[in-house]
Protein backbone atom coordinates (compact mmCIF):
# COMPACT_ATOMS: atom_id res chain seq x y z
CA UNK A 1 0.00 0.00 0.00
CA UNK A 2 2.50 2.15 0.95
CA UNK A 3 4.23 1.72 -2.45
CA UNK A 4 0.75 2.85 -4.35
CA UNK A 5 0.80 6.14 -2.46
CA UNK A 6 4.55 6.82 -2.90
CA UNK A 7 3.28 5.94 -6.70
CA UNK A 8 0.60 8.43 -6.98
CA UNK A 9 2.29 10.96 -5.37
CA UNK A 10 4.80 11.13 -8.11
CA UNK A 11 2.15 10.92 -10.59
CA UNK A 12 0.90 13.86 -9.00
CA UNK A 13 3.69 15.72 -8.44
CA UNK A 14 4.68 14.67 -12.33
CA UNK A 15 1.17 15.37 -13.47
CA UNK A 16 1.61 19.35 -11.35
CA UNK A 17 4.94 19.89 -12.96
CA UNK A 18 3.30 19.21 -16.31
CA UNK A 19 0.30 21.47 -15.74
CA UNK A 20 3.10 24.24 -14.78
CA UNK A 21 4.87 23.54 -17.68
CA UNK A 22 1.88 23.77 -19.87
CA UNK A 23 0.81 27.13 -18.63
CA UNK A 24 4.22 28.40 -18.83
CA UNK A 25 4.65 27.64 -21.98
CA UNK A 26 0.95 28.62 -22.96
CA UNK A 27 2.24 32.30 -21.55
CA UNK A 28 5.13 32.64 -23.41
CA UNK A 29 3.29 32.25 -26.28
CA UNK A 30 0.76 34.53 -25.75
CA UNK A 31 3.76 37.11 -24.84
CA UNK A 32 5.17 36.13 -27.67
CA UNK A 33 2.51 37.29 -29.94
CA UNK A 34 1.86 40.30 -27.75
CA UNK A 35 5.78 41.10 -28.36
CA UNK A 36 4.69 40.79 -32.46
CA UNK A 37 1.83 42.77 -32.60
CA UNK A 38 1.77 44.99 -30.13
CA UNK A 39 3.47 48.51 -31.33
CA UNK A 40 4.50 49.26 -27.41
CA UNK A 41 7.06 46.77 -28.20
CA UNK A 42 8.80 48.35 -30.78
CA UNK A 43 11.52 49.50 -29.46
CA UNK A 44 12.24 46.22 -28.12
CA UNK A 45 12.19 44.42 -31.31
CA UNK A 46 13.70 47.13 -33.03
CA UNK A 47 16.77 46.36 -30.90
CA UNK A 48 16.91 42.89 -31.53
CA UNK A 49 16.35 43.54 -35.51
CA UNK A 50 19.41 46.02 -35.20
CA UNK A 51 21.69 43.67 -33.86
CA UNK A 52 20.79 41.20 -36.24
CA UNK A 53 21.20 43.87 -39.09
CA UNK A 54 24.92 44.02 -37.81
CA UNK A 55 26.07 40.71 -38.16
CA UNK A 56 23.91 40.64 -41.78
CA UNK A 57 25.45 43.83 -42.94
CA UNK A 58 28.76 42.26 -42.27
CA UNK A 59 27.92 39.20 -44.19
CA UNK A 60 26.53 41.25 -47.58
CA UNK A 61 30.08 43.19 -47.11
CA UNK A 62 32.07 40.54 -47.17
CA UNK A 63 30.59 37.82 -48.83
CA UNK A 64 28.75 39.52 -51.86
CA UNK A 65 30.50 41.22 -54.22
CA UNK A 66 30.51 45.06 -54.56
CA UNK A 67 29.18 46.38 -58.30
CA UNK A 68 30.96 49.86 -59.17
CA UNK A 69 28.12 51.80 -60.53
CA UNK A 70 28.35 55.85 -59.72
CA UNK A 71 31.26 55.81 -56.94
CA UNK A 72 34.05 56.33 -59.13
CA UNK A 73 32.10 59.59 -60.64
CA UNK A 74 31.65 60.75 -57.55
CA UNK A 75 34.65 60.82 -56.52
CA UNK A 76 35.67 62.53 -60.01
CA UNK A 77 33.43 64.64 -59.82
CA UNK A 78 34.45 66.01 -55.90
CA UNK A 79 38.22 65.62 -57.13
CA UNK A 80 37.07 68.38 -59.83
CA UNK A 81 36.08 70.56 -57.11
CA UNK A 82 39.08 69.84 -54.92
CA UNK A 83 41.05 71.08 -57.49
CA UNK A 84 40.02 74.51 -57.80
CA UNK A 85 36.83 74.18 -60.15
CA UNK A 86 33.41 75.66 -59.12
CA UNK A 87 32.32 76.01 -62.30
CA UNK A 88 29.51 72.90 -62.17
CA UNK A 89 29.70 72.94 -65.81
CA UNK A 90 32.89 71.59 -65.76
CA UNK A 91 32.92 68.89 -63.20
CA UNK A 92 32.12 65.76 -64.87
CA UNK A 93 32.43 61.82 -63.81
CA UNK A 94 32.65 58.65 -65.65
CA UNK A 95 28.55 58.57 -65.75
CA UNK A 96 28.41 61.98 -67.02
CA UNK A 97 27.81 65.96 -65.52
CA UNK A 98 27.43 66.58 -61.67
CA UNK A 99 24.38 66.98 -61.01
CA UNK A 100 23.93 67.11 -57.62
CA UNK A 101 23.89 70.51 -55.14
CA UNK A 102 26.59 71.35 -52.71
CA UNK A 103 25.80 69.64 -49.64
CA UNK A 104 26.62 66.42 -51.94
CA UNK A 105 29.83 67.74 -52.46
CA UNK A 106 30.66 68.54 -49.42
CA UNK A 107 29.30 65.32 -47.53
CA UNK A 108 31.40 62.72 -50.45
CA UNK A 109 34.39 65.19 -49.95
CA UNK A 110 34.42 64.27 -46.62
CA UNK A 111 34.45 60.38 -47.34
CA UNK A 112 36.91 61.14 -50.56
CA UNK A 113 39.02 62.02 -47.66
CA UNK A 114 37.95 59.20 -45.52
CA UNK A 115 38.82 56.50 -48.00
CA UNK A 116 42.09 57.41 -49.49
CA UNK A 117 40.88 59.47 -52.26
CA UNK A 118 38.16 56.98 -53.03
CA UNK A 119 39.95 54.27 -53.84
CA UNK A 120 39.42 52.63 -50.30
CA UNK A 121 36.22 50.44 -51.74
CA UNK A 122 36.07 48.20 -48.08
CA UNK A 123 36.11 51.85 -46.08
CA UNK A 124 33.47 53.04 -47.77
CA UNK A 125 31.26 49.89 -47.04
CA UNK A 126 31.80 49.72 -43.86
CA UNK A 127 31.29 53.74 -43.34
CA UNK A 128 27.86 53.10 -45.34
CA UNK A 129 26.87 50.33 -42.88
CA UNK A 130 27.25 52.37 -40.20
CA UNK A 131 24.77 54.99 -42.28
CA UNK A 132 22.30 51.92 -42.84
CA UNK A 133 22.53 50.99 -38.89
CA UNK A 134 21.47 55.06 -38.19
CA UNK A 135 18.72 54.82 -40.81
CA UNK A 136 17.31 52.04 -38.89
CA UNK A 137 17.52 53.94 -35.59
CA UNK A 138 16.18 56.73 -36.99
CA UNK A 139 13.56 55.08 -38.51
CA UNK A 140 12.34 52.84 -35.41
CA UNK A 141 12.37 55.87 -33.42
CA UNK A 142 9.79 57.34 -35.59
CA UNK A 143 7.10 54.16 -35.74
CA UNK A 144 7.90 53.69 -31.75
CA UNK A 145 6.39 57.49 -31.38
CA UNK A 146 3.76 56.73 -33.99
CA UNK A 147 2.51 53.28 -32.46
CA UNK A 148 0.79 52.18 -35.57
CA UNK A 149 2.84 49.24 -37.20
CA UNK A 150 3.01 46.03 -34.96
CA UNK A 151 6.37 45.12 -34.17
CA UNK A 152 6.70 41.57 -36.47
CA UNK A 153 6.31 44.27 -39.75
CA UNK A 154 10.17 45.01 -39.15
CA UNK A 155 11.55 42.28 -40.04
CA UNK A 156 10.54 42.40 -43.14
CA UNK A 157 11.56 46.67 -43.18
CA UNK A 158 15.24 45.90 -42.77
CA UNK A 159 16.48 42.35 -43.05
CA UNK A 160 14.35 40.74 -45.87
CA UNK A 161 15.05 43.70 -48.26
CA UNK A 162 17.99 42.22 -50.56
CA UNK A 163 17.38 45.61 -52.28
CA UNK A 164 17.91 48.22 -50.20
CA UNK A 165 21.12 46.54 -48.65
CA UNK A 166 22.62 46.75 -52.01
CA UNK A 167 21.47 50.25 -52.40
CA UNK A 168 23.15 51.19 -49.16
CA UNK A 169 26.51 48.93 -49.03
CA UNK A 170 27.12 47.10 -52.24
CA UNK A 171 26.57 50.20 -54.61
CA UNK A 172 27.49 53.61 -52.04
CA UNK A 173 24.69 55.74 -53.55
CA UNK A 174 23.91 59.47 -52.41
CA UNK A 175 20.46 58.17 -52.28
CA UNK A 176 20.87 56.87 -48.37
CA UNK A 177 22.71 59.51 -47.40
CA UNK A 178 20.08 61.91 -48.25
CA UNK A 179 17.50 59.62 -46.86
CA UNK A 180 19.59 59.73 -43.51
CA UNK A 181 19.25 63.47 -43.34
CA UNK A 182 15.89 63.30 -44.01
CA UNK A 183 14.40 61.16 -41.09
CA UNK A 184 16.78 62.81 -38.95
CA UNK A 185 14.87 66.05 -39.79
CA UNK A 186 11.71 64.05 -39.39
CA UNK A 187 12.63 63.07 -35.58
CA UNK A 188 13.62 66.48 -35.14
CA UNK A 189 9.93 68.03 -36.19
CA UNK A 190 8.40 65.30 -33.76
CA UNK A 191 10.31 66.85 -31.54
CA UNK A 192 9.11 70.32 -31.92
CA UNK A 193 12.44 71.71 -32.98
CA UNK A 194 10.81 72.88 -36.24
CA UNK A 195 13.73 75.04 -36.87
CA UNK A 196 16.70 72.26 -36.66
CA UNK A 197 14.29 70.00 -39.11
CA UNK A 198 13.97 72.28 -41.31
CA UNK A 199 17.90 72.96 -41.19
CA UNK A 200 18.20 69.03 -41.89
CA UNK A 201 15.27 69.08 -44.61
CA UNK A 202 17.30 71.65 -46.60
CA UNK A 203 20.98 69.63 -45.33
CA UNK A 204 19.00 66.36 -47.31
CA UNK A 205 18.02 68.37 -50.15
CA UNK A 206 21.12 69.90 -50.81
CA UNK A 207 22.07 66.34 -51.30
CA UNK A 208 19.71 65.09 -53.59
CA UNK A 209 16.64 66.91 -54.49
CA UNK A 210 14.13 64.03 -54.58
CA UNK A 211 13.86 64.78 -50.98
CA UNK A 212 11.87 67.89 -52.23
CA UNK A 213 8.78 65.10 -52.55
CA UNK A 214 8.05 65.40 -48.89
CA UNK A 215 8.25 69.36 -48.96
CA UNK A 216 4.20 69.50 -50.01
CA UNK A 217 3.72 67.65 -46.81
CA UNK A 218 6.21 70.11 -44.66
CA UNK A 219 4.75 73.16 -46.18
CA UNK A 220 1.22 72.20 -44.72
CA UNK A 221 2.01 71.32 -41.48
CA UNK A 222 4.23 74.74 -41.53
CA UNK A 223 0.70 76.74 -42.33
CA UNK A 224 -1.28 74.97 -40.20
CA UNK A 225 1.22 75.34 -36.72
CA UNK A 226 2.07 78.74 -37.61
CA UNK A 227 -0.15 80.31 -40.25
CA UNK A 228 1.93 82.18 -43.31
CA UNK A 229 3.95 84.86 -41.55
CA UNK A 230 5.28 82.67 -38.36
CA UNK A 231 6.25 80.07 -41.38
CA UNK A 232 8.30 82.46 -43.45
CA UNK A 233 11.48 82.01 -40.90
CA UNK A 234 11.30 78.53 -41.11
CA UNK A 235 11.37 78.41 -44.86
CA UNK A 236 13.60 81.24 -44.80
CA UNK A 237 15.98 78.92 -42.90
CA UNK A 238 16.00 76.02 -46.30
CA UNK A 239 16.39 78.82 -48.65
CA UNK A 240 19.62 80.47 -46.84
CA UNK A 241 21.35 77.20 -46.17
CA UNK A 242 20.73 76.46 -49.66
CA UNK A 243 22.37 79.88 -50.86
CA UNK A 244 25.28 79.48 -48.07
CA UNK A 245 25.92 75.74 -49.13
CA UNK A 246 26.06 77.00 -52.89
CA UNK A 247 27.91 79.86 -52.58
CA UNK A 248 31.41 79.25 -53.95
CA UNK A 249 29.69 77.80 -56.85
CA UNK A 250 27.17 80.63 -57.12
CA UNK A 251 29.82 83.22 -57.32
CA UNK A 252 31.35 81.15 -60.06
CA UNK A 253 28.82 80.51 -62.22
CA UNK A 254 24.98 80.84 -60.74
CA UNK A 255 23.42 79.71 -63.77
CA UNK A 256 25.42 76.58 -64.04
CA UNK A 257 25.25 75.62 -60.89
CA UNK A 258 21.21 76.02 -60.36
CA UNK A 259 20.82 74.81 -63.63
CA UNK A 260 22.73 71.66 -63.02
CA UNK A 261 21.96 70.59 -59.39
CA UNK A 262 18.48 71.60 -59.61
CA UNK A 263 17.32 70.54 -62.88
CA UNK A 264 13.50 69.31 -62.98
CA UNK A 265 13.80 69.09 -66.36
CA UNK A 266 16.36 65.90 -66.95
CA UNK A 267 16.08 63.16 -69.25
CA UNK A 268 15.83 59.73 -67.75
CA UNK A 269 17.21 56.38 -69.83
CA UNK A 270 14.28 53.78 -70.83
CA UNK A 271 16.32 51.31 -70.05
CA UNK A 272 17.04 52.04 -66.41
CA UNK A 273 12.99 52.89 -65.58
CA UNK A 274 11.68 50.10 -63.07
CA UNK A 275 7.90 51.78 -63.09
CA UNK A 276 6.90 52.41 -66.78
CA UNK A 277 8.51 49.42 -68.93
CA UNK A 278 5.34 48.41 -70.28
CA UNK A 279 5.06 52.27 -72.21
CA UNK A 280 6.56 52.39 -75.72
CA UNK A 281 10.33 54.08 -75.33
CA UNK A 282 8.49 57.50 -77.66
CA UNK A 283 5.64 57.86 -74.77
CA UNK A 284 8.10 57.52 -72.52
CA UNK A 285 10.48 60.89 -73.08
CA UNK A 286 7.66 62.49 -74.79
CA UNK A 287 6.83 65.93 -73.17
CA UNK A 288 3.33 65.45 -73.12
CA UNK A 289 3.41 62.21 -70.63
CA UNK A 290 5.80 64.12 -68.39
CA UNK A 291 3.54 67.02 -68.22
CA UNK A 292 0.41 64.40 -67.42
CA UNK A 293 2.34 62.91 -64.83
CA UNK A 294 2.83 66.58 -63.04
CA UNK A 295 -0.78 67.24 -63.52
CA UNK A 296 -1.87 64.15 -61.90
CA UNK A 297 0.47 65.23 -59.07
CA UNK A 298 -0.43 68.21 -57.99
CA UNK A 299 -4.10 67.16 -58.85
CA UNK A 300 -3.84 64.84 -56.25
CA UNK A 301 -1.66 66.93 -53.70
CA UNK A 302 -4.17 68.96 -53.70
CA UNK A 303 -7.27 66.85 -53.38
CA UNK A 304 -5.45 65.61 -49.92
CA UNK A 305 -4.77 68.55 -48.87
CA UNK A 306 -8.43 70.07 -49.45
CA UNK A 307 -10.36 66.67 -48.48
CA UNK A 308 -7.53 64.61 -46.11
CA UNK A 309 -5.48 66.82 -44.17
CA UNK A 310 -7.39 70.02 -44.03
CA UNK A 311 -10.37 69.35 -41.72
CA UNK A 312 -11.22 72.54 -39.80
CA UNK A 313 -14.86 73.55 -41.67
CA UNK A 314 -12.99 76.56 -42.44
CA UNK A 315 -11.05 77.23 -45.93
CA UNK A 316 -8.08 76.06 -46.70
CA UNK A 317 -6.96 79.91 -46.90
CA UNK A 318 -7.37 79.75 -43.06
CA UNK A 319 -4.30 78.05 -43.23
CA UNK A 320 -2.44 81.78 -44.54
CA UNK A 321 -3.90 83.35 -41.02
CA UNK A 322 -2.17 83.74 -37.65
CA UNK A 323 -3.16 81.04 -35.78
CA UNK A 324 -4.85 82.71 -33.25
CA UNK A 325 -7.18 84.43 -35.43
CA UNK A 326 -8.42 81.06 -36.91
CA UNK A 327 -12.17 80.55 -36.25
CA UNK A 328 -10.63 76.91 -35.03
CA UNK A 329 -7.47 77.45 -33.10
CA UNK A 330 -4.63 74.91 -34.13
CA UNK A 331 -4.53 72.27 -31.96
CA UNK A 332 -0.75 70.49 -31.37
CA UNK A 333 -0.01 68.36 -34.15
CA UNK A 334 0.40 64.65 -32.97
CA UNK A 335 3.04 62.65 -34.59
CA UNK A 336 1.19 60.69 -36.43
CA UNK A 337 -0.74 63.64 -38.05
CA UNK A 338 2.96 65.13 -39.21
CA UNK A 339 4.22 61.53 -40.19
CA UNK A 340 1.12 60.82 -42.45
CA UNK A 341 1.15 64.34 -44.28
CA UNK A 342 4.85 63.91 -44.81
CA UNK A 343 4.97 60.01 -46.13
CA UNK A 344 1.97 60.53 -48.21
CA UNK A 345 2.94 63.38 -50.05
CA UNK A 346 6.15 61.27 -50.86
CA UNK A 347 3.99 58.58 -51.75
CA UNK A 348 2.26 60.94 -54.22
CA UNK A 349 5.31 61.90 -55.38
CA UNK A 350 6.53 58.53 -56.03
CA UNK A 351 3.21 57.26 -57.77
CA UNK A 352 3.58 59.76 -60.46
CA UNK A 353 7.37 59.98 -61.04
CA UNK A 354 8.73 59.87 -64.19
CA UNK A 355 10.93 57.47 -63.81
CA UNK A 356 12.41 55.39 -61.01
CA UNK A 357 15.91 53.63 -60.69
CA UNK A 358 16.98 51.19 -59.07
CA UNK A 359 18.54 53.10 -56.05
CA UNK A 360 15.29 55.69 -55.92
CA UNK A 361 13.94 52.37 -53.88
CA UNK A 362 15.35 54.18 -50.62
CA UNK A 363 12.98 56.99 -51.30
CA UNK A 364 9.80 55.15 -50.09
CA UNK A 365 11.24 51.88 -48.93
CA UNK A 366 11.21 52.65 -45.00
CA UNK A 367 7.73 54.63 -45.11
CA UNK A 368 5.92 51.34 -46.94
CA UNK A 369 5.07 49.77 -43.33
CA UNK A 370 3.37 53.16 -41.95
CA UNK A 371 1.70 53.61 -45.37
CA UNK A 372 0.33 50.21 -45.31
CA UNK A 373 -0.62 49.66 -41.51
CA UNK A 374 -1.36 52.88 -40.23
CA UNK A 375 -4.63 53.91 -41.53
CA UNK A 376 -6.65 50.49 -40.70
CA UNK A 377 -9.03 48.96 -42.95
CA UNK A 378 -11.06 45.81 -42.83
CA UNK A 379 -10.57 44.74 -46.41
CA UNK A 380 -6.64 45.10 -46.24
CA UNK A 381 -5.89 41.91 -44.30
CA UNK A 382 -2.32 41.56 -42.24
CA UNK A 383 -1.64 39.00 -44.94
CA UNK A 384 -2.87 41.01 -48.16
CA UNK A 385 -0.76 43.93 -46.74
CA UNK A 386 2.76 41.33 -46.76
CA UNK A 387 1.41 40.66 -50.10
CA UNK A 388 1.81 43.99 -51.37
CA UNK A 389 5.39 44.54 -49.74
CA UNK A 390 6.02 41.42 -51.30
CA UNK A 391 5.25 42.13 -54.16
CA UNK A 392 6.72 45.85 -54.74
CA UNK A 393 10.12 44.09 -53.01
CA UNK A 394 9.78 41.70 -56.02
CA UNK A 395 9.07 44.48 -58.51
CA UNK A 396 12.74 46.28 -57.37
CA UNK A 397 14.32 43.13 -57.43
CA UNK A 398 13.68 41.90 -61.19
CA UNK A 399 16.29 43.39 -63.35
CA UNK A 400 16.15 44.39 -66.05
CA UNK A 401 12.62 45.41 -64.89
CA UNK A 402 9.22 43.77 -67.27
CA UNK A 403 5.96 44.80 -68.19
CA UNK A 404 4.67 42.60 -65.66
CA UNK A 405 7.26 44.03 -62.79
CA UNK A 406 6.16 47.36 -63.61
CA UNK A 407 2.64 46.29 -63.96
CA UNK A 408 2.56 44.94 -60.46
CA UNK A 409 4.54 48.17 -59.10
CA UNK A 410 1.74 50.49 -60.09
CA UNK A 411 -1.19 48.18 -58.86
CA UNK A 412 0.87 47.74 -55.47
CA UNK A 413 0.75 51.83 -55.56
CA UNK A 414 -2.71 52.01 -55.99
CA UNK A 415 -3.91 49.86 -53.47
CA UNK A 416 -1.42 51.78 -51.11
CA UNK A 417 -3.31 55.36 -52.24
CA UNK A 418 -6.80 53.79 -52.03
CA UNK A 419 -6.17 52.76 -48.49
CA UNK A 420 -5.13 56.56 -47.65
CA UNK A 421 -7.72 57.99 -48.89
CA UNK A 422 -10.53 55.84 -48.16
CA UNK A 423 -8.70 55.01 -44.57
CA UNK A 424 -9.59 56.93 -41.15
CA UNK A 425 -8.83 60.68 -41.34
CA UNK A 426 -5.35 62.33 -39.60
CA UNK A 427 -7.08 65.19 -38.80
CA UNK A 428 -10.39 64.19 -37.59
CA UNK A 429 -13.27 66.61 -38.33
CA UNK A 430 -15.29 65.89 -35.99
CA UNK A 431 -12.79 66.04 -32.85
CA UNK A 432 -12.09 69.54 -34.18
CA UNK A 433 -15.80 70.44 -34.11
CA UNK A 434 -16.36 69.27 -30.57
CA UNK A 435 -13.17 71.29 -29.09
CA UNK A 436 -14.62 74.00 -30.85
CA UNK A 437 -18.00 73.42 -29.26
CA UNK A 438 -16.60 73.24 -26.20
Amino acid sequence: MAAGLRKRGRAGTASRAAGLCGQWLRRAWQERRLLLLEPRYTLLVAACLCLAEVGITFWVIHRVAYTEIDWKAYMAQVEGVINGTYDYTQLQGDTGPLVYPAGFVYIFMGLYYATGRGTDIRMAQHIFAVLYLATLLLVFLIYHQTCKVPPFVFFFMCCASYRVHSIFVLRLFNDPVAMALLFLSINLLLARRWGWGCCCFSLAVSVKMNVLLFAPGLLFLLLMQFGFRGALPKLGICAVLQVLLGLPFLLENPIGYLSRSFDLGRQFLFRWTVNWRFLPEALFLHRAFHLALLAAHLSLLFLFAFCRWHRTGESILSLLKDPSKRKVPPQRLTPNQIISTLFTSNFIGICFSRSLHYQFYVWYFHTLPYLLWATPARWLTHLLRLLVLGLIELSWNTYPSTSCSSAALHICHAVILLQLWLGPQPFPKSIQHSKKAH
